[in-house]
Order: structure tokens, then sequence, then C-alpha cells
């Protein structure tokens, strides 16, 4: 141990990416049930589907979080505010198709086993999933701060 009662540890990116992927389909799996049973629009057949539709969702949800990031990328490359503009746009079209498109989806690989309702009700789905995602980031970097040092 260090003189400030720290550890310094190393995580390489295959550990890092495992955990966020575990973590990620915990807490998806959480949200997918919670609203199957609060939301009459979703249905689930079985909590073992509710797990392979929470894998599925953060694959596609990952396929589109870096579409978006290499839109931003491209977009701020060309610069000016005629592209960023441009930028915005597309990215907003982005985030309203893929929504389509994951319930499509989800829809072709599961059939009627999983009815993730109507467009509405995917982005609420949606929005929680990534809302609780960011919660449990925030709690785990707020756990890796550098607390005072104890005498």
């Amino acid at each position: 141990m260090s003189p400030d009662n720290t550890i310094q540890v190393t995580i390489t990116q295959k550990q890092q990416r495992y955990m966020s992927w575990t973590t990620d389909v915990l807490v998806y799996i959480v949200v997918l049930n919670l609203f199957v049973e609060f939301v009459d629009a979703i249905i689930i057949d079985s909590f073992w589907i509710s797990i392979l539709t929470a894998v599925l969702l953060k694959a596609l949800l990952d396929i589109v979080i870096r579409l978006e990031h290499r839109v931003d990328a491209f977009f701020d490359k060309l610069g000016g505010s005629f592209f960023k503009f441009i930028g915005i746009a597309t990215k907003l079209l982005i985030l309203f198709t893929s929504k389509l498109i994951i319930l499509e989806i989800v829809n072709i690989v599961f059939g009627e086993h999983v009815q993730l309702g109507h467009f509405i009700d995917v982005l609420a789905l949606i929005i929680a999933m990534m809302a609780a995602k960011a919660i449990m980031v925030k709690i785990y970097k707020s756990l890796g701060e550098t607390a005072p040092s104890v005498p």
C-alpha cells in the first residue's frame, strides 16, 4: 500500500469490457423486468428470454452509440457551424430511427415471445436503461475517488 492508503491497480481493456457488459446486461435485465411488471404494453414470456433480450439490447445500443460517436467525429473534423448543425441533425436522425430498428430486430429475433410495445414504450425503456447505466457509472466512479488519508 502507498502512504495515502490507496492501492494502484491496472485494469486491462478486456477486463473493462467484461465488467461493462456484465454490469450493463444485469442493469438491463432489471429495467426490462420492471417494465414488464409495470407497463402493460411490454411483454416478455420468461425470465430467460428477458436475459437474452437484455444481451441483444446491449449489443444494439453499443452499435448505435459507436455510430453516433463516428458521426460526431466526422462532422467535428469538418468544422464550421454548418457541419455542426448537420452533425446534430444526423445524430437526432440516428437516435430516432435506431429505436425503430431496435424494435424491429427484437421482433425478428424473438417474434411473439417479446413485445416491447410501441415507439414511445421503447423510447422510455431505452432512456430508463441509459439512465440506470449512468447511475451505475456515477456510483462506480465515486467509489474510485481518493479519500482523505487517515493519520
